[in-house]
């Protein structure tokens, strides 16, 4: 009976709690301060020789949708790859552990919307699965644009606010240089030791060896799911915003 009684018990509680929002998890302050990096470079970064090239400027070949593994269909042109609306995220063919990373990223002039719909994209360190199942490194316009400062560019989203605001006008090309250590699992799945991340945006250091919670969730607390190597990821956020593009990526695997 005392089984039963419990058992009730609980799941009157359970009904009674309130259900998770995504506004739980949104941090509004302190807000990063502003710093002017220094003036973006005219052409793409070349990469060491001991690079992976994951994007040459001329073709997705080292890429695929990261739902049913295609060929990517994002839009080539001009050096850069741009996001092709609805046709989902994309990622690459390799699967990395830790690493070294350089990518450039542009949001478009004239771009419109405000807060998590003016630019929206991300850049996924480990993708663990289909949709946006991993580790997400925020894009976003946020030269003025006001939002939670654990969504802002250069956050990891909803987890660790930039130290400081970075960003450049939209239509200027921007960069992030990762340093990505992988989390460490047991041979059972337990937790041996997180991941870590630090990242440099326009040069700034906005991520300073940070040890994460687990992977990116919208809604609720971040958690690790067991997994080894793994692509990295970009994000088709599908917002309204105009979509933004991408240049000169490589990677250096460091183990």
């Amino acid at each position: 009976m005392d089984a039963v009684i419990a058992a009730v018990v609980t799941a009157l509680l359970v009904q009674a709690a309130p259900a998770a929002k995504p506004e739980d998890t949104e941090v509004w302050s302190p807000e990063p301060r502003v710093v002017t990096p220094a003036p973006a470079a005219a052409t793409p970064a070349a990469a060491p020789t001991d690079a992976v090239v994951l994007f040459d400027g001329r073709t997705l070949d080292e890429w695929v949708a990261t739902n049913d593994k295609s060929p990517a269909r994002w839009t080539v042109g001009e050096g850069a790859v741009t996001v092709r609306k609805g046709t989902g995220n994309i990622e690459t063919k390799r699967r990395f552990r830790n690493y070294q990373l350089h990518l450039e990223w542009r949001i478009p002039p004239g771009i419109a919307g405000e807060g998590q719909a003016r630019g929206n994209s991300g850049l996924f360190l480990a993708s663990t699965g289909n949709g946006d199942a991993g580790y997400e490194l925020q894009i976003l316009d946020s030269f003025g644009n006001k939002t939670y400062v654990n969504g802002q560019a250069g956050s990891i989203y909803k987890q660790h606010a930039p130290l400081v605001n970075a960003a450049r006008k939209p239509g200027m090309w921007q960069t992030y240089d990762v340093v990505w250590t992988a989390p460490v699992f047991a041979v059972d799945g337990a937790l041996k030791a997180p991941a870590y991340v630090t990242v440099l945006w326009n040069g700034v250091l906005v991520q300073d060896h940070v040890a994460l919670k687990g992977e990116t969730v919208y809604v609720g607390q971040p958690r690790y799911t067991t997994h080894g190597a793994s692509p990295i990821k970009l994000q088709d956020h599908g917002d309204p915003s105009t979509p933004i593009s991408f240049r000169s990526i490589w990677v250096r695997e460091t183990e």
